[in-house]
């Protein structure tokens, strides 16, 4: 009976340990999400951010938005 009791008490303390664990880990921030667009001279995709936009089209470099006015 008494071996019954530690076991339950050893199972009891190792559930605190987990619980107090979990509860002081930091939460996990969302990831930042950016819309991705199509270059219109050769069609790889890439951040917004980072493309060259004219006149309504998306390039992925300088020398594809010009290839492209041609």
């Amino acid at each position: 009976m008494s071996r019954l009791i530690f076991l339950i008490a050893i199972a009891f303390v190792i559930y605190l340990l987990i619980k107090s664990f979990r509860r002081n880990t930091p939460p996990q921030n969302p990831a930042v999400t950016e819309d991705m667009v199509r270059c219109a001279q050769c069609g790889v995709h890439l951040p917004k951010s980072e493309s060259v936009r004219e006149q309504d089209k998306d390039f992925c470099c300088a020398a594809h938005r010009d290839a492209f006015r041609k």
